[in-house]
């Protein structure tokens, strides 16, 4: 039996980590739940996670070849009238592919006998979702993160379609929870926060008064776009330098950027001090964690509005027992408390930046106290165990999800969220009795 279904736009990928972690340790707690790739990510090199979780992914016919199955489904009568009136009448809308992909979706969830769907971003694979529910009747939540949300997408099917339609919101942050609270406030109690978690055992933590590299190394991770400020991170090094200040920084990731910083660095002649690493394994991630003496990740707003919200890589960097040094955004600070666990400073302030590297880089034992501390607040906010028992508990408690008496045996709580399903269910019923007398297509 499964108890629920995962509909992303591409997975599992190297560059959403927290997605395969989240899935693998609900698995671990007993959770069964369908997984949906709209993308096939089989051409990706590195990889984060276990072969054994791409097996059990069920990637959709790509492109040409899923409107072939859809309507062969379609000639069949394997799909609702719903779907078959949207598709008739939609013509050349935007955002059509979603129709498709909902009703290919919806027709395995229904073989299945499952009828909630999850989906990470509210983006592309959450507008699937909204779908679903329009033809089947299924229940839907999502996980709101940063740009998904910050940047208006420019479709019809908007932000605001979203969050009314859905069983529940999750986002990863209490900044992020509260604009969205500002933004919608008809719908601000089904909005609640749930960190992305980290494996907290994966990470080695370094013994305490352990000597560092020679000269110290700062150490950054993530991809080299405008909103992770890469470019105020290389003038704080300038700074650094001036100040005579004996330094390594090293940056992995990949990104559109990569050249553009190579040759900045370079206009400041700081190709001893500062390295680009290209994109690396989690492993050698860990590896850099674990020798460095600094994280920095000066996080900033981009020209369009988004930004980043709830960085996973700071998150990891404190359970490596690594002092961080970050900016005053969106949720940065629920995660590196300033003067406690590391150093904040606003955006695009790279003198103020270098000058709290600086800090940190002259006093050792005020890097290590901070990053203690840090090591601390990650294990009692952030380990996986904890944010997925989270999650599932309010999907459970919002969402079409009956868990059997396993799992309920398994998860304390979890009994009394689906005891709380008694509204929701009722609301599910009513809409379901309503959409068995439609008879004509669905527009947003």
């Amino acid at each position: 039996m499964n108890h629920f279904a995962y509909v992303f736009e591409r997975f599992p990928s190297f560059t959403q980590t927290f997605c395969a972690r989240e899935v693998l340790e609900l698995q671990r707690q007993g959770a069964r739940p369908l997984l949906f790739s709209i993308h096939d990510v089989a051409h990706e090199e590195v990889q984060h996670f276990p072969e054994s979780l791409r097996a059990q992914v069920q990637v959709l016919p790509q492109d040409k070849e899923l409107v072939k199955v859809v309507n062969r489904l379609k000639d069949e009568r394997k799909l609702p009238q719903s779907v078959v009136l949207t598709l008739r009448d939609w013509g050349e809308w935007p955002d059509k592919q979603r129709i498709y992909e909902a009703a290919y979706i919806g027709y395995k969830m229904q073989e299945a006998g499952v009828r909630h769907a999850h989906a990470h971003f509210a983006g592309l694979a959450a507008r699937t979702c909204w779908w679903l529910r329009q033809f089947y009747q299924h229940s839907y939540s999502f996980t709101g993160h940063a740009n998904d949300m910050f940047v208006d997408a420019g479709l019809p099917l908007t932000l605001g379609h979203l969050v009314k339609d859905a069983a529940t919101v999750i986002t990863v942050s209490d900044y992020t929870a509260g604009w969205l609270r500002d933004r919608f406030p008809n719908y601000k109690g089904k909005i609640h926060r749930v960190y992305n978690g980290i494996d907290l055992a994966s990470i080695r933590q370094p013994t305490a008064g352990q000597p560092k590299h020679d000269p110290p190394i700062i150490f950054s991770v993530g991809r080299l776009i405008e909103k992770k400020g890469f470019d105020d991170l290389i003038r704080a090094c300038a700074h650094l330098r001036s100040a005579e200040v004996p330094f390594q920084c090293h940056i992995a990731g990949e990104g559109p950027l990569f050249e553009d910083l190579r040759m900045f660095i370079q206009s400041f002649g700081l190709q001893k001090q500062v390295h680009l690493l290209g994109p690396l394994p989690q492993q050698d991630i860990l590896a850099w964690l674990g020798a460095a003496n600094i994280f920095a990740l000066p996080c900033v707003t981009e020209k369009d509005g988004g930004k980043d919200n709830l960085p996973t890589v700071l998150m990891e960097a404190m359970a490596a027992g690594l002092p961080c040094v970050s900016t005053t955004l969106a949720g940065v600070p629920e995660m590196v408390a300033h003067e406690q666990t590391g150093l904040l400073c606003e955006e695009r302030h790279a003198k103020e930046f270098a000058h709290l590297l600086e800090r940190l880089l002259r006093d050792p034992q005020l890097a290590e106290s901070y990053g203690q501390a840090g090591l601390q607040r990650a294990q009692r906010l952030f380990a996986k165990e904890i944010t997925a028992q989270h999650l599932l508990t309010l999907l459970v408690q919002s969402g079409d999800i009956p868990p059997d008496a396993a799992l309920q045996a398994r998860v304390p709580g979890l009994t009394a969220a689906y005891q709380k399903q008694t509204i929701p269910k009722l609301q599910r019923w009513i809409h379901r009795f309503r959409h068995r007398k439609q008879k004509q297509a669905i527009r947003p």
